[in-house]
């Protein structure tokens, strides 16, 4: 067996796959199964979309039952959680044995319910999600969390680092969609905050582009500020990390005074500041902006 960037070939490389759902990630999937030598079988409900696949050497099947009997190892990647709901609620041939891989996105609960689906028809599920674009599937620039089987992931993780990066995060099948919501949850709070502090910087007259180029060199000094704050948290030992919140609430008024005077929402600003004014009131003034999670934790 030979090692590649991206996963093994060789003697892995005949194991049979069916993908089904080949919209443009679902489609990326089954070219670098089919680029990698694997027999690979795909189903789509517009049939169109096979038959670049079946150009590439790919089999088309009529249906999700022709597509599942297939393979052992099925991977499911459609628009939703509905549309998964509805293929797999077609499906009618023996799923017993077989490895159900589900890249769909969706939520922890629908993960959990769908690994309790796969169980009672004697199916191993593993639940995974994609931080990635498709063009890049098969590379190292598409990471890949899963939960779910154990004993599947172990069987399987050759095939599955043919797609990218993997990581597995336990045997509760709804963690790999924690993982995936979070971080994209994250991306979406600091995106918007930093479009709401640029409409700041537009307003007073100052040229967005540089003041963008300026963040971005800045933006290198919070990994290692993140990674205090988780330890904080995790520990309940909270330390001064931005200063103590005495002295940041201070400054929140000279935030939300400044963005109101511009007519720019504040509402997050004022959100930090009744959080670290409720912080301080219980007599936590000496503590810094990571011991905010306790209020959020009790919401």
């Amino acid at each position: 067996m030979t090692t590649t960037a991206t996963g093994t070939t060789g003697s892995l490389a005949a194991d049979p796959v069916t993908v089904l759902g080949l919209g443009d990630m679902g489609s990326a999937i089954a070219r670098a199964f089919v680029e990698r030598g694997h027999r690979t079988t795909v189903w789509n409900r517009t049939a169109s979309k096979c038959r670049p696949l079946v150009e590439a050497g790919a089999s088309a099947a009529a249906t999700p039952d022709e597509a599942v009997e297939a393979s052992r190892f099925v991977v499911v990647c459609l628009l939703d959680s509905a549309a998964v709901d509805e293929v797999l609620g077609s499906v009618t041939s023996s799923l017993a044995g077989k490895v159900l891989v589900n890249l769909t996105s969706g939520s922890p609960s629908q993960a959990r319910s769908n690994e309790r689906w796969a169980r009672e028809r004697g199916a191993e599920y593993l639940d995974g999600k994609i931080m990635g674009d498709p063009p890049d599937v098969g590379t190292s620039n598409v990471s890949l969390s899963f939960s779910g089987s154990r004993s599947a992931f172990d069987a399987h993780e050759p095939i599955l680092r043919e797609l990218g990066g993997v990581a597995y995060h336990g045997e509760d099948a709804g963690l790999a969609a924690v993982e995936f919501l979070a971080q994209v949850a994250m991306g979406y709070e600091l995106l918007i905050g930093f479009l709401h502090t640029l409409s700041v910087v537009h307003a007073e007259g100052v040229e967005v582009e540089a003041f963008a180029e300026r963040v971005a060199g800045s933006v290198a000094a919070y990994p290692p500020l993140l990674t205090m704050m988780g330890k904080a948290i995790g520990s309940g030992e909270y330390g001064p990390d931005l200063g103590s919140l005495r002295v940041q609430a201070a400054l929140m008024d000279d935030l939300i005074s400044h963005r109101e005077s511009l007519g720019v929402e504040a509402v997050r600003m004022r959100e930090v500041k009744e959080l670290m004014d409720r912080r301080i009131a219980d007599g936590h003034g000496e503590q810094g902006f990571s011991s905010l999670f306790e209020l959020l934790a009790k919401r």
